[in-house]
């Protein structure tokens, strides 16, 4: 199917916050992976360049045109087929364009979980969270995107298919091809179907919101945590007082069970299945924690409704910073053990700076991820919005470059941090990258200019 009408296209020309609004040649609905072989022969015939689109979720302009008249968006929403379940392996295949919220519940009706969890998992698509090599909630017990994956199927940019939708856990035949592709953001190829790890699913879940005196006091519980509730602990978030007041500017019904004026909090979560106590583990660790003085509050959700409203305040977090307007959001990584110092550094910076402007950091205290967000004042104007968000970028950039981090975390880079990635290359790291991309992909078809800018041939001569 071909979409060329504009109001046909709008949907798909616009970036996920409504931020960016573009334009592309066509949109392509492939139903199958032989018509996106098709498509990709036909667009390199016309010369057109191929933008793969999954569910367009993303925060960085990774599946958006840059230059819209020669340039398609090739869709994988209709590719949404769960083509297995096998809960004896404990995995299952499904086309890329599957929505992840979907394949979750299909898992679950098995007894099984797919643990990828994301705030927009009811939009993005198994694809997407591939060639992204997305993060999310979970990442603190199972890992990233790219360690879920078993297998994948991908088309090549000369129209031939990669296959490679083994479920094996265990595979040492040389170099692991699928890896060229997790995190590559369909630079490199189309992927069309993915195998992926399942597990068992959890009988037990317990979820606590926990008031802390400082966010050094929530790393310290974190160790903690990690030491008493082991390989259980499936989510350890914090979040600033700011967060509460954000959340119920979005939610205003929102129950807050605790007070809204400690100067830390945290959200953790523990799971099992089978013949562990799951209830009786959180009971203990919050009763030594209290008593030792490292929690000065805190309530455990008594039913699935009472944890999910807890959650509720952390997504309700992210719409009320959308609700102040268009506003700087970063994805940031640090040494787990710097977390606190360059939290209390950055918005020091970002204060001293821009005075006006509120800093806000939250994120995943178990993998060092930072999304320190910075909201300029309700009534700036749109220019003086920009200019508060390309400085306040600067200045937390030079924070992150001093603490050896990375400039994304789990986004990816796209075309909107691609400047900002590129700088911060080294020489072999740009020539490996350009190598890759001139040998996969010639004509430079596929997703030009996200992560690097179009590679010159005689860039990678050296390698």
């Amino acid at each position: 199917m071909v979409i060329t009408d504009h109001a046909g296209k709008a949907g798909f020309c616009r970036d996920w916050m409504g931020d960016v609004i573009s334009d592309a040649v066509a949109v392509l609905r492939p139903r199958n992976t032989a018509e996106v072989s098709m498509a990709v022969l036909a667009c390199r015939d016309l010369g057109l360049s191929i933008i793969p689109q999954g569910g367009n979720t993303g925060l960085v302009l990774g599946g958006i045109p840059d230059h819209p008249s020669n340039q398609v968006i090739l869709s994988l929403e209709r590719m949404n087929r769960i083509r297995s379940i096998d809960i004896d392996d404990f995995s299952a295949v499904v086309d890329a364009g599957c929505v992840l919220a979907t394949v979750k519940d299909a898992v679950a009706e098995q007894g099984m979980i797919f643990p990828l969890a994301l705030g927009a998992q009811g939009s993005c698509q198994i694809g997407g969270n591939v060639s992204t090599n997305a993060g999310g909630l979970n990442v603190l017990r199972y890992g990233m995107t790219r360690d879920l994956v078993l297998g994948l199927e991908v088309v090549l940019p000369n129209g031939k298919v990669l296959e490679g939708l083994s479920s094996l856990r265990k595979d040492n035949r040389g170099i692991d091809l699928k890896q060229l592709f997790i995190g590559a953001e369909g630079m490199l190829g189309i992927v069309t179907g993915v195998s992926i790890k399942l597990m068992p699913a959890p009988d037990q879940i317990e979820t606590a919101l926990l008031g802390v005196g400082s966010l050094e006091a929530a790393v310290a519980l974190y160790r903690r945590a990690r030491r008493d509730c082991c390989d259980l602990m499936s989510a350890f978030e914090f979040m600033p007082p700011m967060a509460l007041i954000l959340a119920k500017e979005a939610m205003p019904d929102l129950d807050m069970p605790i007070a809204m004026d400690y100067p830390a909090y945290v959200l953790m979560e523990i799971s099992a299945s089978g013949l562990v106590d799951v209830g009786d583990l959180m009971q203990r660790f919050l009763t030594n924690v209290m008593e030792e003085g490292h929690v000065i509050d805190g309530v455990i959700a008594s039913s699935s409704t009472q944890a999910s409203n807890l959650w509720k305040i952390r997504e309700g977090m992210v719409e009320g910073q959308a609700l102040r307007g268009r506003h700087m959001r970063t994805d940031i990584s640090v040494p787990l053990s710097r977390l606190s110092d360059f939290v209390a550094v950055a918005e020091e910076a970002v204060r001293a700076k821009l005075p006006e402007c509120v800093a806000i950091s939250y994120g995943h205290v178990g993998d060092g991820n930072v999304h320190l967000n910075v909201l300029p004042p309700m009534d700036a104007s749109e220019a003086d919005r920009t200019k508060q968000i390309d400085y306040a970028k600067k200045i937390v950039n030079e924070v992150v470059d001093m603490f050896q981090g990375s400039i994304s975390a789990e986004h990816g880079i796209g075309r909107l941090k691609r400047d900002d990635f590129e700088l911060r290359l080294q020489n072999t790291q740009r020539l490996l990258l350009h190598t890759l991309k001139n040998a996969i992909d010639p004509l430079q078809m596929f997703n030009p200019n996200s992560q690097i800018s179009i590679a010159e041939r005689d860039d990678a001569s050296s390698v």
